[in-house]
């Protein structure tokens, strides 16, 4: 896999707009929870279903970032893990869990 600049990388998560409502400054949110671009990225990378290293060869960071990203979205979202990460997300609207959504990319 092609380590991708931030720029070039827009088709990997194309979405990422899309599970955010539109909101002022560089964080995006809804329901209360705030997000950077960064973490909606890797959050987006993961709902994939992208291990983080695979994630960390996308954006071209270590997987300890990416983690570390993971980390915040975590708390964040007061969610333990991935599966619960996507149910909170999906429960605020950010995403739909209808399976032609999932692990596309």
């Amino acid at each position: 896999m092609t380590c991708l600049r931030r720029w070039e990388a827009v088709a990997v998560w194309e979405g990422v707009h899309a599970m955010a409502a539109e909101g002022a400054g560089d964080d995006r949110h809804d329901g209360g929870v705030h997000l950077t671009e960064r973490e909606l990225e890797v959050l987006r990378l993961i709902l994939e279903g992208r291990p983080s290293k695979e994630a960390a060869k996308i954006l071209c960071c270590s997987k300890r970032t990416v983690d570390f990203h993971l980390a915040r979205v975590y708390e964040k979202l007061e969610v333990s893990n991935r599966v619960q990460a996507m149910r909170r997300v999906a429960d605020m609207g950010l995403i739909s869990l209808a399976s032609e959504q999932l692990g596309k990319g």
